[in-house]
């Protein structure tokens, strides 16, 4: 098992930035692959970027995020973190770390979220 725990969310203004981060525990070594969720007010959940643990650190994000947001991992800390830049009101949502671990089966993890809203 992997737990997650969000950290970093709050009020931010039009255009400001935030870094949020995600510590892991529990079953570290099963973790393959760590990202970043949102789910805006009335919308689904939707990426924004994933890391690999393994595979040198190869980088995804979702078309939304890309030259605005940065996802690194921390791997001696079991830390991912997400750098968010020139923030807009429309990404204001709950952000979520999800973890992706290889055992006998492949198992998803959540944490329990962080708002960030962006409003002046």
């Amino acid at each position: 098992q992997v737990q997650l725990v969000e950290s970093g969310g709050g009020l931010v203004q039009p255009g400001g930035s935030l870094r949020l981060s995600c510590a892991a525990s529990g079953a570290t070594y099963s973790i393959t692959q760590m990202g970043w969720y949102r789910q805006a007010p009335g919308k689904e959940r939707e990426l924004g970027a994933f890391i690999h643990k393994d595979k040198g650190g190869r980088t995804n994000y979702a078309d939304y995020v890309k030259d605005r947001f940065t996802i690194s991992l921390a791997a001696a800390q079991n830390t991912v973190y997400l750098e968010m830049t020139s923030l807009k009101p429309e990404a204001t949502a709950v952000y979520s770390c999800n973890a992706i671990s290889l055992m006998l089966v492949t198992l998803e993890s959540w944490g329990q979220g962080t708002q960030v809203p962006v409003s002046s």
